[in-house]
């Protein structure tokens, strides 16, 4: 099956020292595009030495990367822009990457002086679909769409290339399905071969950030989505509390969380 682009496409997974976003780092990264017009996908993949974040136990158990293997790597820095290449303008895919592999790749960014963002670009977490469809990991959903089994787990390159297999597996098993909803509403046949339907399946729009910690309620209304503020208007407090937007401007949270925080007490002193 060829996917019905209009766009590039990019699927892409992260293996890390640990799973902290801001904190962590990425020890490996593999990219696959998928352009249009084009039969053949480009495929782009790299160790990268995390300086001096260790790689935690949990980590290493999961992926098997050690400490030794990355110490003669470049550093992101040094193939950041390389990476941005590879990526340009493309629409973005991985499986859980909106709560992870994204917002990971753009504090990595963020720390090479890149601004990299997903503003103009279309996020497909396959993991959603999945999840929303079927909930189960990802060597569950090659098994269930594939009819296969993942021969080296954990490994980035295999791991997107079994995602790319089971978003082909989802477009195929789900084209004549309907999704009933949590509240118990039907949406007709959401999973179809169209990038911009999977992307507003898959996104949550009321989330303003990868991290999920400022969204837009139902007023329309920028609102915290943690911490003692959760729900309050983050433009008032902000201005009522000084204290706490330094706080958060001097925490870890991540870049594109800082950069919405400045925006809206931008606003406020320009009016």
């Amino acid at each position: 099956m060829q996917f019905n682009l209009t766009n590039d496409l990019v699927f892409f997974d992260i293996e890390a020292t640990g799973l902290n976003v801001v904190k962590d780092r990425i020890v490996q990264i593999a990219l696959i595009k998928f352009q249009p017009g084009q039969e053949e996908p480009i495929e782009l993949e790299m160790m990268v030495n995390p300086g001096a974040v260790l790689i935690s136990e949990e980590a290493f158990n999961v992926h098997g990367i050690s400490a030794q293997m990355v110490a003669s790597k470049p550093t992101f820095p040094q193939v950041a822009q390389q990476l941005l290449d590879f990526i340009g303008d493309a629409d973005l895919s991985g499986y859980n990457s909106d709560r992870f592999d994204i917002p990971m790749l753009m504090e990595e960014f963020a720390r090479a002086g890149i601004n990299f963002h997903t503003d103009n670009r279309k996020t497909i977490d396959v993991q959603k679909i999945f999840y929303k469809m079927e909930p189960r990991t990802l060597s569950a959903a090659y098994r269930v769409f594939c009819d296969k089994k993942i021969e080296n787990a954990h490994d980035a390159l295999e791991d997107v290339r079994a995602t790319v297999e089971v978003l082909k597996g989802q477009l195929k098993k789900y084209s004549d399905v309907d999704f009933i909803d949590g509240d118990g509403f039907s949406h007709p046949t959401p999973i179809r071969n169209d990038m911009t339907a999977l992307a507003e399946f898959t996104t949550d729009s009321r989330m303003l950030d990868a991290t999920q910690r400022l969204k837009i309620n139902h007023n329309g209304e920028i609102v915290f989505n943690f911490g003692k503020y959760a729900g309050k208007n983050a433009k008032k407090v902000l201005l009522a509390d000084r204290q706490y937007y330094n706080w958060i401007m001097q925490k870890d949270f991540s870049a594109q969380v800082k950069q919405i925080i400045k925006g809206l007490v931008s606003q406020e002193k320009k009016q």
